[in-house]
């Protein structure tokens, strides 16, 4: 019932969305008078300084040497090409994925700042808080994670502690909240990134991030709603390919623009596009970062959107792999967007702009339109007062214990039971279990708090960590070694990252548990990431989904299991087949400790 009633929510809301637009918002959105600061860095540029301040560069956070060639391209980029923002990544030392430091990373932002003739904007993917791509941050758990633990108001406290935190190391434009609604469960790349498959639901937490983002003027950073017009309904990582929606536009406004018009009205400051298709809105072939029917007549003129147009990477295959970066960047400001997300030939792409606009392809009204609002965006974040931030500052501002705590809680909070056949979950005798920690790589780190809490709990308990690479002998003798035990634990790792194109399971994995289930001892599975993955296994017994592979997560799924938390997430997705939507078996703390390490498995 209570479902029947978000859906009829949803079409009323979307019934008088259109008549509730105002008429003068129905004209494409002008940009506002820009202050007095962006005027004065508008008024001495030049054509080939106004097409470099849309373009945005990645960095790692690393601090080169000086006379390296890394940091003296940087110095090329920033000081002599002038381009007007930064976007933070991760990067990798041969081995596995690494974060930035905090100390360093702001270390080198004052550094660069110091380089710019404007100051720059950086920005980063902040999805889980600070720590996707800064050390030392409290880590979230996931969006999804968020909904499942049901309440916005956790979405809003992560969106102050986001804020406070990237404006202590030197960042001022979060790509974040995820607005995608995920009503795909084959999506490789939105998946557990978004708030789950209600639009009303997704839209109340797009909402909770943006105001909490907000909340201290003091701390203020800029949100984007992303990947607009909707991203969840595809079931391609557009890092490899261009995906293609093909919802009707009555469904669209039913289903995917509803969280981006709640981030409109909650004052969202950017909307970030998507690298799809939507034939419902302009051709197949184009896709809607290079759509104007998409980025200027359905987001400026229809909603009414004033802020920053941004693109997603422009490096990733949706589009690189049908345009140049400087075509790309032409039919990007064609279409409407301002910035421009790592092209991946910068000055290709500045050249490409400036050569637009003295062709006449692009007027310079237009090109000025878009340099306005970075420019005016910059001033309104006050960096031409104060562009380089306090480095002594950082250790009061950065991983504060009650955000830390908190994050805890809401990867506790989110953990949900979606199957429980002989009341496997909590575990009865955690010392005769045997736990399979199957990582996502033999680098990855992810598992190794599991062990660690099983292992603290339980420390005569077997617990085995396997990687992709294992062979068959492994697997088999792994298999061999959990019929020993009377009951089997599978913590498997199934994230969402760029470039995968799937979230099954790595390696010869699905093999390993299928001779699990075989075996007839009690298998219980933890979905560490995606919660569709009791598709591929569904007859085991017990099934916990916590929607995300970070710590947190990890440590609530061992509390959950030893009884130590009470159970209470619901499913804020359908997994087809397996589960309806709001599922969750609810169960309470154990009063009563477990026998813990009455005899270690032989």
């Amino acid at each position: 019932m209570q479902r029947l009633f978000s859906r009829l929510a949803v079409l009323s809301l979307c019934v008088t969305a259109w008549s509730a637009v105002p008429a003068a918002a129905r004209k494409a959105a002008k940009p506002k008078p820009a202050p007095t600061a962006a005027r004065g860095w508008m008024k001495h540029m030049t054509l080939q300084q106004k097409a470099a301040q849309l373009v945005f560069i990645s960095f790692n956070g690393l601090a080169p040497n000086s006379r390296s060639r890394e940091y003296q391209r940087f110095v090329r980029l920033v000081r002599d090409t002038g381009v007007g923002g930064l976007v933070l990544v991760n990067w990798s030392n041969g081995r596995v994925i690494q974060r930035a430091e905090p100390y360093e990373l702001a270390a080198f932002l004052n550094r660069i700042q110091r380089t710019a003739k404007v100051p720059l904007l950086v920005c980063g993917d902040f999805e889980r808080g600070a720590s996707m791509r800064v050390q030392d941050t409290p880590g979230f758990p996931h969006a999804m994670a968020f909904a499942a633990a049901g309440d916005p108001e956790l979405t809003r406290y992560e969106g102050r502690v986001t804020a406070r935190e990237a404006r202590a190391l030197g960042v001022q434009w979060v790509f974040y909240p995820v607005a995608d609604v995920n009503n795909n469960p084959d999506n490789p790349i939105i998946n557990i990134r978004s708030f789950g498959e209600d639009p009303l639901v997704v839209a109340s937490h797009v909402r909770a991030f943006i105001e909490g983002a907000h909340a201290d003027p003091k701390k203020y950073v800029l949100t984007s709603a992303k990947h607009f017009p909707g991203h969840g309904d595809t079931a391609v990582d557009t890092h490899l390919n261009m995906a293609s929606i093909t919802s009707s536009s009555e469904r669209l406004e039913k289903m995917e623009l509803v969280p981006f018009r709640a981030a409109v009205e909650a004052g969202v400051d950017s909307i970030m596009s998507a690298h799809i298709a939507v034939p419902a809105l302009a051709p197949a072939d184009v896709p809607a970062t290079l759509s104007r029917q998409v980025m200027t007549e359905l987001l400026r003129t229809r909603m009414g959107f004033e802020g920053l147009v941004v693109t997603d990477a422009l490096e990733m295959g949706g589009i690189a792999k049908g345009f140049s970066a400087g075509e790309a960047a032409v039919r990007a400001l064609e279409a409407g967007v301002d910035v421009l997300v790592m092209p991946p030939d910068p000055e290709a792409a500045v050249k490409a702009v400036a050569a637009a606009v003295r062709s006449g392809r692009l007027s310079e009204k237009r090109l000025d339109e878009s340099v306005a609002r970075v420019l005016a965006a910059k001033a309104k974040l006050g960096l031409d007062r104060a562009r380089l931030v306090d480095l002594e500052a950082i250790a009061d501002e950065v991983s504060a214990p009650e955000a830390v705590e908190r994050a805890q809680e809401v990867a506790e909070r989110a953990v949900t039971l979606v199957r429980n056949e002989g009341g496997v979950v909590p575990l009865k005798a955690p010392a005769r279990t045997c736990f399979l920690v199957l990582a996502e790589s033999r680098q990855a780190v992810g598992g190794q708090a599991f062990a660690a809490e099983v292992k603290r709990r339980a420390p005569d308990a077997r617990v085995m960590t396997l990687d992709p690479t294992a062979t068959t002998v492994v697997l088999d003798e792994a298999a061999r070694n959990a019929a020993a035990c009377d009951a089997v634990v599978v913590a498997a790792f199934a994230p969402v990252a760029a470039y995968r194109g799937n979230t099954a399971l790595a390696g010869e994995y699905t093999r390993l548990v299928e001779m699990l289930m075989a075996s007839g001892k009690p298998v219980t599975l933890v979905a560490l990431g995606s919660p569709y993955l009791l598709r591929y296994f569904p007859k085991v017994q017990g099934y916990l989904a916590t929607y995300s592979p970070v710590p947190v997560s990890e440590t609530a799924a061992v509390r959950a299991l030893f009884g130590e938390i009470s159970i209470r997430g619901k499913l804020p997705v359908t997994i087809p087949g397996m589960a309806r939507y709001g599922d969750g078996i609810m169960v309470p703390v154990r009063t009563a400790t477990p026998q813990t390490s009455a005899r270690s498995v032989p």
